[in-house]
């Protein structure tokens, strides 16, 4: 093999990692309820068009589509929880930062104090 194609190889691999979070700031998530959702603007309504429940496993995120379930690990502690996308968040100024996922407040608690507020996730879809 020659160099050209080794180098081309590597800077693949680079791009890759860095997708999938492995390079760089971690992925972060947060987590939102019904009483955060009703403080901000008055109704609990997810854009899927369902009321938010505090107590089902879902998520927010502008990256997956609706129905479609992940795979969401604790980095720091190595739990998982199983969310199912149902809402798009979180907001678009935590998303640059690298939050890319807002979780129900049940689903963060499967793997998480709520205290923590924000934890270093990996995700993956399923």
């Amino acid at each position: 093999m020659n160099w050209e194609k080794i180098s081309i190889i590597l800077v693949f691999l680079v791009a890759v990692l860095w997708a999938c979070g492995a390079l760089g700031e971690p992925l972060t998530a947060s987590w939102y309820s019904e009483a955060s959702c009703l403080a901000e603007s008055g109704q609990c309504i997810m854009a899927n068009g369902q009321p938010l429940d505090d107590s089902a496993l879902t998520c927010a995120s502008w990256d997956y589509r609706f129905g479609t379930s992940l795979k969401i690990t604790n980095i720091d502690n190595g739990k998982s929880v199983i969310v199912t996308v149902t809402d798009r968040g979180p907001a678009k100024r935590l998303y640059k930062r690298g939050r890319v996922i807002d979780l129900s407040k049940q689903a963060f608690l499967n793997i998480a104090d709520l205290k923590k507020g924000i934890i270093n996730i990996k995700i993956e879809e399923l």
